[in-house]
């Protein structure tokens, strides 16, 4: 019995281990990508917007999504992207995250024909994977939270593509935590993704980005 009670006490400390293992591999691999500054961020034709829902459950406004419309519409009036693919889950019938960010976005005066659906981004390594697969781009701008911009542009990065990763303003911590607690258990995710070579949920035809 007290065998398998140090076995257990080491496979937790091994599994806690991990997790932040992998959570600092991501952070100090992607950190010299993320930027928090439009002005010093460098132009790439197209920007990918990660979706998030556009309600919290007390029916407010998510903070995350009305950050990452703000920092979308800021890097698009400072000339920084041309293009905006918004990518979320679309999986339910009354659930569209790609939809309310489009509307969103045209609200703040961004071109319909500039705005480009990925209905197919259930999560954030399949919207990186598809941005190359399906829109075509080698180079790209992930728009997110920072926590979140470095796990993509990992992603991205890890297998060949040139992304970089532009900061939305976070949200507060008490209302960030149960995120931010989940984002260490994506990060360890990630590393599983990446060695067998999943592929996205869905692939399909191509999109073309035209100028």
């Amino acid at each position: 019995m007290k065998k398998l009670k140090y076995l257990f006490v080491l496979l937790v400390i091994v599994a806690v281990a991990f997790v932040f293992i992998c959570d600092s591999v991501i952070r100090n691999s992607s950190k010299n990508f993320v930027f928090d500054d439009a002005d010093k961020i460098p132009h790439n034709k197209v920007g990918l917007l990660l979706g998030t829902s556009k309600y919290v459950r007390s029916g407010q406004i998510n903070q995350y999504f009305a950050n990452r419309i703000a920092a979308a519409v800021n890097l698009y009036n400072a000339q920084k992207i041309d293009f905006i693919v918004v990518s979320g889950d679309n999986s339910a019938k009354n659930y569209n995250e790609s939809l309310d960010m489009k509307n969103e976005l045209m609200k703040y005066g961004i071109p319909e024909e500039k705005i480009f659906l990925d209905y197919a981004g259930f999560r954030t390594y399949d919207s990186v994977i598809r941005m190359n697969k399906i829109f075509g781009q080698s180079s790209f701008t992930i728009i997110s939270q920072e926590f979140h911009n470095h796990r993509a542009v990992y992603i991205a990065r890890h297998i060949g593509i040139n992304a970089i990763g532009f900061n939305a303003k976070d949200v507060d911590a008490y209302g960030g935590f149960k995120t931010k607690v989940r984002e260490k258990f994506a990060r360890v995710k990630v590393f599983f993704d990446l060695w067998t070579n999943k592929s996205p949920k869905f692939l399909g035809e191509k999109i073309e980005i035209k100028y």
